[in-house]
């Protein structure tokens, strides 16, 4: 179920994170974004901030996906 959870709330924050960089990005890899920007800000926001539950995940999610599209486009 947790699997399923990190999917939907991946699709949604990499669905904004997209919209907010301006990035042309087929549904997987805004998928792909959004879970991979959910596992990295949902552990930024946890270890610096201790905020636990769904709104401080899917901050996290967002943010780690904006993190994650602009070093891509800082590094790539």
């Amino acid at each position: 179920m947790e699997i399923i959870f990190l999917i939907i709330i991946g699709a949604a924050a990499g669905y904004i994170a997209t919209r907010v960089m301006d990035v042309k990005a087929n549904i997987l890899a805004t998928v792909g974004i959004g879970v991979l920007g959910a596992l990295l800000g949902g552990l930024i926001l946890r270890f610096l901030l201790l905020l636990t539950g769904l709104l401080a995940g899917f901050i996290g999610a967002v943010l780690g996906a904006v993190l994650l599209i602009w070093l891509w486009r800082s590094y790539v």
